[in-house]
């Protein structure tokens, strides 16, 4: 089967008064904008280093005064934004307002507005019909002019956003030629904007993938407030019920109607309320189908998009089954920031602590994708952190990532990449934990830590620890030893 991988369209470089809506098709060049954004990539592998320098190329646009919309990977990890407008050399100093990475959408501002303020703003339509025309406008690739493309819309779906890696939003799909660059860039049907270009798909010619209005709406009301704070979820799993001998297992009639819930987060939204082996019939008065799906706008979606809509605080009824008995429920949707677990981190420094040579990290998906763990044992951890609350005893999975040579470490290679179970006999919860557990007010004879799946414990003398935090740190260079801090 052939792999399916999305990438995102920001285009990876060397370093390097009142406004009025879009009238005539020439006042869209003015309003869509060139981003040069210069990052550092933080260092997990050597997380006391500051990281790498890059840069990138992405497009926004503007919506109101000093309000550019682009996507949040255009600038994450950003060190300089400056903006450049069609026909014109000039940079512009930039900055983000605000930025969301679970629906890669974030707000830039511009230091002086003053060339600004007769600049025509994007104005929002709804979600497009399938077959309808739209238009792509960016800088992608390939020159450094305006580009603009067309196409058809050919799906509205529910799917991943690359940029997390782990969350899935309402998408629509077009077959424009859009390229690396026209990330954050106006895709527009009548001059208005319908949607933003921000992935595509590596296994497919002109196949791209834009954020439609529903989603760029709800970010913009949630920083309404001044703050962005992230999604809310039901925080269940479900598996779909089509399968005939299933639902005749289940007692269900042959309806396409309904679906298992397999998990509840603990603390989630509905925990507490549903159980694994309830049956979900319903979301808000929608009827839930056999794969779990709603008709909204008469197109049928993943029912999570009742939610997509909605914020923290707000309610939700449901109806289901629970061993035959059926019930309807109002639910308050919660946020659950242990999802982090699994999202893509930007613009956080690693958490770290150097103890004799012996490195600990906690435990996410910037570290795994870095260190590419083997061990089953942390594989599980990490697989099971969420949905079986084990963030409920462990905040953080603290793993020893590295072991730099020292005497006093010269036998304890095998124990590199294993989770750490506990220190001294007490479990460790989290980093910071562990710090504390390591730094001790009086000074035990042995440090003695238990890792999960290893066959003995890690011992280090106490006496000689801070003789060998002093070689390893001028010997590998590093300013500080801990950093417990994002």
């Amino acid at each position: 089967m052939p792999r399916i991988v999305l990438f995102l369209l920001a285009s990876l470089l060397p370093l390097a008064a009142q406004t009025a809506p879009i009238g005539a098709p020439s006042d869209v060049y003015r309003s869509v904008v060139r981003i040069e954004a210069a990052v550092q990539v933080p260092d997990y592998s050597t997380p006391w280093n500051s990281g790498r320098f890059g840069g990138g190329i992405g497009s926004g646009f503007l919506i109101g005064e000093n309000r550019f919309l682009t996507n949040a990977h255009v600038v994450s990890n950003a060190r300089r934004l400056l903006i450049t407008i069609h026909g014109s050399s000039k940079k512009y100093p930039a900055k983000v307002e605000f930025i969301a990475h679970d629906c890669d959408l974030a707000l830039l501002s511009v230091e002086d507005f003053s060339d600004f303020e007769d600049f025509p703003t994007f104005e929002f339509d709804g979600v497009p019909e399938l077959e309808s025309q739209v238009r792509v406008i960016g800088y992608p690739v390939g020159g450094e002019r305006l580009s603009v493309t067309r196409g058809v819309v050919s799906r509205i779906d529910y799917s991943t956003y690359s940029h997390s890696r782990a969350d899935q939003h309402l998408v629509v799909q077009i077959d424009a030629a859009i390229n690396p660059g026209n990330s954050g860039g106006p895709v527009l049907q009548d001059n208005k904007v319908i949607g933003v270009a921000f992935q595509g798909l590596r296994s497919a010619d002109d196949t791209g993938y834009i954020i439609p209005i529903p989603v760029v709406q709800r970010f913009l009301k949630d920083i309404e407030d001044g703050r962005y704070d992230h999604y809310a979820d039901l925080s269940i799993s479900t598996f779909p019920l089509y399968n005939p001998a299933m639902r005749e297992a289940l007692q269900l009639p042959d309806n396409d109607r309904g679906v298992l819930v397999t998990g509840v987060v603990p603390e989630g939204t509905c925990d507490g309320v549903l159980e694994p082996g309830d049956i979900l019939f319903g979301i808000d008065g929608n009827p839930v189908d056999s794969a779990g799906q709603i008709v909204i706008d008469g197109a049928r979606i993943d029912l999570n998009e009742i939610v997509e809509r909605k914020f923290k605080g707000d309610t939700v009824e449901l109806r289901y089954l629970s061993d035959g008995t059926w019930h309807d429920r109002e639910v308050t949707l919660k946020t659950l920031p242990q999802n982090q677990m699994y999202a893509i981190q930007y613009e956080k420094q690693p958490r770290y602590i150097v103890f004799a040579g012996l490195v600990f990290q906690p435990l996410d998906t910037n570290l795994f994708a870095t260190a590419k763990f083997e061990d089953i044992n942390v594989r599980r951890l990490y697989q099971d952190y969420l949905p079986e609350g084990l963030f409920t005893e462990r905040e953080d999975i603290v793993i020893l990532t590295r072991i730099e040579s020292d005497p006093i470490n010269s036998a304890l290679r095998g124990f590199r990449g294993l989770a750490v179970d506990k220190i001294n006999g007490t479990e460790v919860r989290s980093l910071a934990h562990a710090h504390e557990l390591l730094h001790p007010a009086e000074m035990p004879e042995f440090f003695v830590i238990e890792c999960f799946g290893a066959g003995r414990p890690l011992i280090l003398p106490g006496d000689e620890i801070a003789e060998a935090n002093e070689r390893v740190q001028r010997t590998y260079s590093i300013d500080q030893l801990s950093n417990l801090e994002e």
